[in-house]
C-alpha cells in the first residue's frame, strides 16, 4: 500500500522512465532482428569467382577459362623466359631462351647477324625468310623500323639508319593488343589463353579470320589509332603466313609467334621446299 502510494505520487515522466526500460530495449532491437532475417540474404559462395555479369552481355560473349589454374601452374604469373600454356608448361621444348625475355626472343629472329640491333634490311630478310612476298617485306621493313626505332634507342638521339635495339624492345610495345606481353616483355599465360577462350568460337584452340578480326576490334583502346593499325598489321601478317589448310590460325602457331620459334620453323620449311 505504501509502495503503491509512493509510485503513484511520482511524476508521470519518471514512471515512464522507471517502469519500462526493458520493454523499450526489446522494442529497439527486435526490428533489427526482423530486418536482417527478411531483407538481407547471404551472397552465393562462388559469386566472387564469377566471370560473367548478368547486365554486361559482353562478359557472356567473351568468356574466360575458369579451369586454367587446374591446367597450368600459376597462370597469373607472367613468364620472363618461356611462352607457356597447358600443352607446353615448360615452353618450347629443346629451345634455349639465351637469357632473353619472350618479347626479345620474338624480335631476335630478325637480328640476322646476332649483334643485338635490327636494321631495316635485316627486317626485310627476316620477313622474306618466313614467306612474305617481296612488296610486303619491303614496305613492312620500312614501317616496322620507322615505328620501333626511336622508342628503342639507348639515348635521346634518333638513329639515321632506323635501327631497333633488342635490349629495349619492350619500350616499343603498343596498345590495343592482346596484352599477352606485359610492359616488360614477359609472357602472360592468362592473357594468351583469353585470346582463344574469348574469340575461338568455331574451334576452342584456333581462330578463323573473322574471329581474328573480332579480337582486333575487341582489343581496341579508345583513340589509339597507331595501336589499332599496328595490331591489325601484325595479326593479319601472321595469319597470311601461318594459317592452316582450313584457314584457321592454330593456338600452337600463335604461341610460337610470341617466342619466335614459329619463325624458325617457317624458315626451315621454306628452305626445305
Amino acid at each position: 500500500m505504501t509502495l503503491q502510494l509512493v509510485v503513484s505520487s511520482l511524476p508521470t515522466r519518471c514512471c515512464s522512465r522507471l517502469a519500462v526500460p526493458h520493454l523499450r530495449r526489446s522494442c529497439k532491437f527486435s526490428p533489427r532482428v526482423s530486418m536482417s532475417s527478411s531483407s538481407f540474404s547471404s551472397a552465393p559462395e562462388d559469386q566472387p569467382l564469377e566471370t560473367e555479369a548478368p547486365h554486361a552481355p559482353v562478359t557472356r560473349e567473351r568468356r574466360l577459362n575458369p579451369d586454367l589454374q587446374k591446367q597450368l601452374p600459376k597462370p597469373y604469373l607472367a613468364r620472363a623466359l618461356e611462352a607457356v600454356d597447358p600443352s607446353h608448361p615448360q615452353g618450347t621444348k629443346g629451345r634455349d631462351p639465351r637469357g632473353l625475355s619472350v618479347l626479345q626472343q620474338h624480335a631476335a629472329f630478325f637480328d640476322r647477324n646476332g649483334d643485338g640491333i635490327i636494321y631495316p634490311w635485316e627486317t626485310f630478310q627476316g620477313l622474306r625468310a618466313i614467306g612474305c612476298a617481296l612488296p610486303v617485306s619491303f614496305f613492312g621493313a620500312i614501317l616496322i623500323n620507322l615505328v620501333l626505332s626511336y622508342p628503342t634507342q639507348p639515348g635521346w638521339l634518333p638513329s639515321p639508319l632506323f635501327s631497333i635495339h633488342i635490349k629495349n624492345i619492350h619500350k616499343g610495345k603498343h596498345g590495343s593488343d592482346s596484352e599477352a606481353y606485359d610492359t616488360e616483355g614477359r609472357f602472360d599465360p592468362s592473357k594468351f589463353d583469353a585470346i582463344f577462350s574469348k574469340y575461338g568460337q568455331t574451334h576452342p584452340n584456333a581462330l578463323t579470320k573473322d574471329e581474328l578480326i573480332s579480337m582486333l576490334k575487341g582489343n581496341r583502346n579508345m583513340y589509339d589509332f597507331l595501336g589499332w593499325v599496328a595490331a591489325a598489321g601484325e595479326w593479319l601478317l601472321l595469319y597470311s603466313v601461318a594459317k592452316d589448310k582450313d584457314g584457321q590460325l592454330q593456338r600452337d602457331t600463335v604461341r610460337g609467334a610470341f617466342d619466335g620459334s614459329l619463325f624458325e620453323r617457317l624458315q626451315d620449311n621454306k628452305k626445305s621446299s
